[in-house]
């Protein structure tokens, strides 16, 4: 399984010039169709990077790309917005609500993290009277995280149809059954702010090491800071950003339900500059919470369990995280 470094494509950063790596691109309008060397090509990706760009320019995915703009203005007033305002509901439960920065261990040894979060999660979005900040608790505002989540859905659930599809998988084995819109699970929307970042002053810098909890992560992020480690490769590689793209990549539980056929790619996001800050959108499609799988040790869990012990993980110090949770077993 490799990734090919795009030859003579590098990013400064730290005083050095980084690789940058070069991922394939899958037309969503293709899999809307169900072309059969797209969805062949999809499967490739999912099994040798876990990463790959997602065409998003044509018609059928316009939509969301609008969305995203909308988000990102909602985004920019909310996190600029007093930090009482902000966290004036906490963190309801571990995939809805507010987290400043510096509650979970950040991309290098003894320091937290450099974001702070707000999550809304697809089953409290649902609700008649979703549990939200009030300063964002108002009809335009909801109808705006309804409307990415609901276009995020769409997108990520076609793309797990394609790969049973792909996978020769019928029935009940069939992804989609174990992700059904009318069970409940812990998919969310997780908007990020990094504030400018000093590396040589800050104590709270990046988005530490890991792989992605649930099955699918469909993220849109127009700055660099993305970085990948590719599989059989010992050098972090960035991301480019791309315009009218998604980044998607495959998260522990789906890989889980493959039977480890699909590939988990570990990343990390890192500081460029200490003057800009950054913002980051991304959905995480995860299985409703009773399913079950074997995980990488052979061990069955369910796709909650994994969830919340995960996610408590990313909070202690990185000397006393387990690599087969932060890294589901890479």
């Amino acid at each position: 399984m490799t990734v090919d470094i795009i030859p003579g494509e590098t990013f400064p950063y730290n005083g050095a010039e980084a690789p940058v790596c070069e991922l394939e691109t899958i037309d969503f309008s293709r899999l809307l169709s169900h072309e059969p060397l797209e969805i062949k090509k999809l499967l490739r990706c999912c099994r040798d990077a876990g990463f790959f760009y997602l065409d998003l320019r044509d018609i059928d995915g316009r939509r969301i790309l609008e969305d995203q703009q909308q988000l990102l203005a909602l985004m920019r007033r909310f996190f600029e917005s007093p930090e009482e305002k902000k966290n004036e509901i906490g963190l309801p439960s571990l995939e809805h609500g507010y987290e400043p920065v510096g509650n979970h261990s950040g991309v290098w040894d003894g320091t937290k993290d450099g974001y702070a979060i707000l999550q809304v999660s697809r089953e409290e979005i649902r609700s008649p009277n979703p549990y939200l900040p009030s300063i964002v608790r108002n009809r335009k505002d909801i109808k705006t995280f309804s409307d990415f989540i609901g276009g995020s859905n769409t997108i990520t659930k076609t793309i797990l149809s394609c790969l049973s599809t792909a996978l020769g998988r019928t029935g009940a084995d069939r992804f989609e059954n174990i992700h059904r819109n009318e069970h409940k699970s812990t998919s969310a929307l997780a908007m990020m702010w990094y504030p400018p970042c000093d590396q040589k002053l800050n104590k709270e810098i990046g988005h530490q090491t890991h792989t992605d909890i649930g099955s699918l992560t469909l993220l849109f992020s127009e700055q660099w800071g993305l970085q990948i480690l590719p599989p059989g490769c010992d050098t972090w590689c960035f991301v480019k950003p791309r315009e009218g793209h998604a980044v998607v990549n495959v998260g522990d539980t789906l890989r889980f339900a493959s039977e480890l056929d699909l590939f988990s790619c570990i990343h990390r996001v890192v500081p460029i500059d200490n003057t800009t800050d950054r913002y980051s959108i991304a959905f995480f499609l995860r299985a409703e919470n009773d399913a079950e799988f074997v995980d990488s040790q052979g061990k069955l869990v369910k796709a909650v369990d994994w969830h919340n012990r995960k996610m408590f993980h990313f909070a202690v110090p990185h000397e006393n995280q387990k690599p087969l949770i932060i890294n589901g077993g890479m």
